[in-house]
């Protein structure tokens, strides 16, 4: 079991902290803001009582998408990177579609 243990020890030491640099900074910081969207998401649908997608929720997706398709690209993960470039095209489509619907809801009031 202490063989076990330790084992764990030097696996978590060296994925959290020998490996830590600038890159993963960026990494963890890209996470925490893509993993926002999902919290601002669903204060919104709390608050509501109702399924409620935010402008801040594409905003964060936005940020941390694109952040990490920065971080994908300098680890280079074929797989990550094609999967958060086709996600910030959509997160750029859908704000602005809330752009739009914005200045539209303003020109009426």
């Amino acid at each position: 079991m202490v063989y076990y243990l330790s084992q764990i020890g030097r696996y978590m030491t060296e994925v959290f902290i020998d490996q830590f640099d600038w890159w993963v900074a960026l990494g963890l910081v890209a996470q925490f803001m893509f993993t926002m969207r999902f919290v601002v998401q669903w204060i919104a649908s709390e608050r509501a009582q109702r399924s409620v997608i935010p402008f801040a929720f594409w905003t964060f997706s936005l940020g941390g998408g694109s952040l990490l398709l920065v971080y994908a690209i300098y680890r280079k993960d074929p797989v990550f990177i094609a999967g958060q470039a086709l996600s910030t095209f959509i997160y750029v489509r859908n704000l602005q579609f809330a752009l739009r619907e914005r200045r539209a809801n303003r020109a009426v009031t």
